[in-house]
């Protein structure tokens, strides 16, 4: 089969420096037609050029970078910069990106790719859904020429910002309300299969041993990112959150999920951004997203480190 065309939607951050790696080392599986940035763990200014310095990085000058959404739909900016460090990307020193950005703002990127390929193209937001939103508000006609959106975001379980909510999700609750409404077919990869792939000192040390220029800087950005949960967290690891995304893209037989109904809340005090899984079926919705909750964590670091070794 010819490679499934894919937008990846991110905010670079270490994890989704090493989903565009994964992808992009996949050519026969993964045809990555854009990279779309946004606001989330660090600000767009820092996004942006985190993802061009990623896809050179992978030595892949072809392919184009767009600057999208500077900051939520209705509410203020928040960042992680105290878990990704002050540039988004730290732990590994990247050269400048060389090639500069698209022209086309990411929504308007995101709107073309969609209309002149119907049908065809699957989104894989990695960050807040703010530029999703915004493509679907703008452009409703997009939402039938969309194959799939397979994002990370949301929990079943506890969040990791709030008790109760995930950060790409809290970061634009009412841009992903749009996401979760609009009908498009829909997989969640959220905390509950996230946290069980860990960046463990074991599985960071089997990708240095590839020994290419990738590696070395995977590892530098796996140490650095590995801190925040060793020290506050109490993991071995940092959870590999964003490449689970492109890794069910190309071994779906690693997961598990079910179908359930989603509400994305924008109101609560204490609950803002919560992902209400109706995972037992109690209420009335009708099922609008495949929630993922299990992975063969052996079997994805396994693909990912055979892959970075493609780069």
């Amino acid at each position: 089969m010819p490679p499934r065309p894919i937008i990846i939607d991110c905010d670079p951050g270490q994890d989704d420096a090493l989903a565009i790696l994964l992808a992009l080392a996949s050519p026969e599986e993964l045809e990555v037609v854009a990279v779309t940035a946004v606001a989330g763990n660090v600000p767009l200014p820092l996004t942006e050029k985190n993802a061009r310095k990623i896809v050179e990085l992978a030595g892949r000058h072809d392919i184009p970078v767009h600057a999208g959404c500077d900051r939520p739909l209705q509410r203020d900016l928040v960042t992680a910069e105290y878990v990704h460090g002050r540039t988004g990307l730290d732990g590994a020193e990247l050269p400048e990106p060389k090639r500069p950005l698209a022209d086309a703002h990411a929504v308007d990127a995101i709107i073309r790719t969609l209309r002149a390929r119907p049908g065809t193209v699957t989104l894989c937001p990695l960050g807040p859904l703010t530029n999703i939103a915004t493509a679907i508000r703008r452009a409703p006609d997009i939402v039938s020429h969309i194959r799939e959106i397979v994002l990370m975001g949301g929990a079943i379980g506890e969040g990791n910002i709030t008790p109760a909510a995930e950060f790409n999700i809290f970061a634009d609750p009412h841009a992903a309300k749009i996401v979760f409404e609009s009908g498009v077919r829909l997989t969640m990869l959220g905390l509950d299969v996230t946290h069980q792939v860990l960046a463990t000192p074991e599985r960071v040390r089997a990708i240095g041993e590839l020994e290419t220029a990738v590696s070395r800087a995977v590892v530098g950005l796996l140490e650095f990112y590995n801190i925040y949960d060793q020290t506050k967290r109490g993991r071995p690891g940092a959870p590999m959150h964003d490449p689970c995304v492109i890794a069910y893209l190309l071994r779906p037989d690693l997961f598990a999920g079910r179908d359930c109904h989603v509400v994305i809340e924008t109101m609560g005090e204490h609950t803002l951004g919560r992902t209400v899984v109706d995972w037992s079926g109690r209420g009335r919705g009708t099922a609008n997203a495949t929630v993922v909750h299990q992975v063969d964590a052996d079997g994805f670091f396994a693909l990912l480190t055979e892959r970075l070794g493609r780069l």
